[in-house]
């Protein structure tokens, strides 16, 4: 098993969590649909513009981000299916810092470790990196995703920025060590 790939058992089933590879565009960007229908104020992409983009530009995505130390996505797969994804983007401001983005964990598997499991794989990529510290940012109000955040060591720093792209929504940062 190598550093970037890890396994979990949930249920029957057993789950790899790893990084994305080239050819995971397809069922990537089915997982990116689904998280942007269910929770459509998490994301700062609505599900027409994720739905308008072409396969091709998708998979150029996912190819740039399966490989280097600047920017990553990982996923959690079952039965060949992509039921959890977290993403993680070096920050020019704070060159110590990761910002996990686009945590999603399809309702079925929730509750079940995979939240921890992809923030984990994000953090061993970005300590590899040379940055000790994970930050994200949440919407006030998303109580479930800040309890998970909070199960999984992530910490309310007191910051409340605005949403960058819905006016009058606020959210909260959350840290934790990578």
């Amino acid at each position: 098993m190598s550093a970037a790939t890890s396994y979990a058992r949930s249920s029957s089933s057993l789950v790899e969590v790893r990084r994305v590879r080239p050819g995971d565009a397809a069922r990537t960007r089915a997982l990116r649909l689904e998280m942007l229908a269910d929770a459509p104020l998490a994301f700062l992409e609505t599900i027409a513009q994720a739905a308008a983009r072409s396969h091709a530009e998708y998979a150029a995505r996912i190819a740039d981000n399966s490989a280097g130390d600047r920017v990553a996505q990982f996923i959690a797969v079952a039965d060949g299916r992509v039921v959890g994804h977290a993403g993680g983007t070096a920050v020019a401001d704070e060159p110590g810092v990761t910002v996990i983005f686009a945590v999603y964990v399809t309702p079925a598997w929730r509750g079940k470790g995979l939240t921890a499991a992809l923030t984990d794989a994000v953090g061993a990529w970005s300590r590899r990196a040379g940055r000790p510290e994970l930050m994200l940012e949440v919407v006030v109000g998303n109580d479930r995703a800040v309890r998970a955040y909070e199960r999984v060591g992530f910490v309310d720093t007191g910051v409340r920025l605005p949403h960058p792209t819905i006016p009058g929504l606020t959210e909260l940062q959350m840290r934790r060590p990578a």
